[in-house]
């Protein structure tokens, strides 16, 4: 099955396809192309660029940079960026505390806000997972206590995502631990990471990257008026923010590009004298990702024409989970195809392995993380069970 767009989302798609790939520098796509790590200047100079175009932050409300568009062009735009290989705006940035501070922040925080958080003259982090407090986020632990005009907080959290680049941290955090219910008693504050009290302590991970941190409060103290809506409520911007993460981890053009990637290498690697493509049990892989990534697009797309208000439809669980599922399954592709040579990830430079071999463990490793953040897959599947199946 094949989707036509109409001739005015056709127009619109090749637009898109047509900036991309003409106003972002080459080596930036470049090394999006080639599977490495975005650093902070191409993270922060493809933004800018973008926020300078209208393209940075589409989905938010126009008064703030937004552009009105629908749904539908929203998918388009987030589809062509990631096939350009152009890195996305910051996630933390466009996707999880700006539409939150657009939505529940005062006047005041928005005007001081919004604008450097669209130009990634602020970079965010999050301060969600603690310890104790991963898929279970409500048993978050970390404190923050009144003291005339400021809050004091103290805790830990961890795996905070290029935490050490960021200059803001949005923050849940307890401000009602008699609650009867514990999601009721959290509240969201947001500070400076170079506040007194606030120590950052590199996590290295299963391919050898540092891409997360612990980060730990000692009497930090935040000014009041950095309390994001109302105290106690910080549960609910918590599930707004979720919702709209939830819906950009689908990446079903970054999943189409690793496929296509996939494909490409298969026919130049070759086994028992024929290419890799040509091998039945390779084709059927291939093609059963190639099926199931059609059948997420058209879920994507289904989804999109159906939310409405600049809410996260429920079914962005769904994205969610088999985005998550379906980029591993990519990444698990590509290391198969590379075969002996995966082994290769830590070769001296001058090794002759091709650099697409080179990056296929770590990559296939780091990709673990994708069934776990944004809410576990086990978690969506009882989101899944209740909010969409009625169970």
């Amino acid at each position: 099955m094949r989707l036509q767009l109409s001739p005015e989302l056709e127009a619109f798609r090749q637009e898109m396809r047509t900036f991309f790939t003409t106003e972002v520098p080459q080596e930036i796509r470049d090394s999006v192309a080639a599977r490495r790590d975005v650093s902070k200047d191409h993270y922060t100079r493809t933004q800018r660029l973008l926020n300078a175009a209208g393209l940075a932050v589409p989905h938010w409300p126009v008064e703030w940079g937004g552009r009105g568009w629908t749904p539908l062009q929203l998918h388009i735009w987030r589809e062509e960026m990631q096939l350009a290989c152009v890195p996305e705006p910051l996630a933390f940035n466009a996707s999880m505390i700006g539409p939150v501070i657009a939505a529940f922040g005062t006047q005041e925080q928005k005007e001081r806000f919004l604008p450097a958080t669209a130009n990634l003259d602020i970079w965010w982090c999050q301060g969600f997972s603690e310890p104790d407090a991963g898929s279970d986020l409500a048993s978050l632990r970390t404190t923050a206590v009144r003291d005339g005009d400021d809050w004091v907080v103290n805790g830990q959290k961890t795996w905070t995502t290029l935490g050490q680049h960021a200059d803001w941290i949005f923050c849940l955090v307890r401000t009602d631990p008699t609650a009867e219910k514990r999601q009721r008693g959290i509240s969201m504050l947001v500070f400076p990471m170079d506040s007194p009290g606030v120590t950052l302590r590199p996590i290295e991970l299963i391919d050898g990257s540092r891409e997360v941190n612990e980060v730990f409060f000692e009497d930090v103290r935040v000014p009041a008026g950095n309390l994001i809506g109302e105290e106690n409520r910080g549960w609910d911007y918590a599930k707004f923010l979720l919702g709209n993460e939830r819906v950009g981890i689908a990446r079903v053009g970054a999943t189409k590009r690793l496929l296509a990637q996939a494909k490409e290498h298969a026919r130049s690697v070759t086994a028992g004298g024929r290419p890799l493509a040509e091998d039945p049990l390779m084709a059927a892989r291939i093609a059963e990702v190639e099926n199931e990534l059609l059948a997420l697009e058209l879920t994507a797309l289904r989804v999109a024409a159906h939310s409405a208000d600049g809410k996260p439809h429920p079914a962005s669980s769904v994205l969610k989970l088999r985005g998550s599922e379906l980029q591993q399954a990519a990444t698990e592709l590509l290391v198969d195809i590379a075969g002996p040579l995966s082994l290769a990830s830590f070769a001296q430079d001058g090794s002759d392995v091709p650099d697409w071999a080179r990056v296929a463990t770590p990559e296939y490793l780091n990709h673990r993380k994708v069934s776990i953040y944004g809410g576990s897959n086990e978690v969506q599947r009882t989101i899944i069970a209740g909010s969409i199946l009625g169970l």
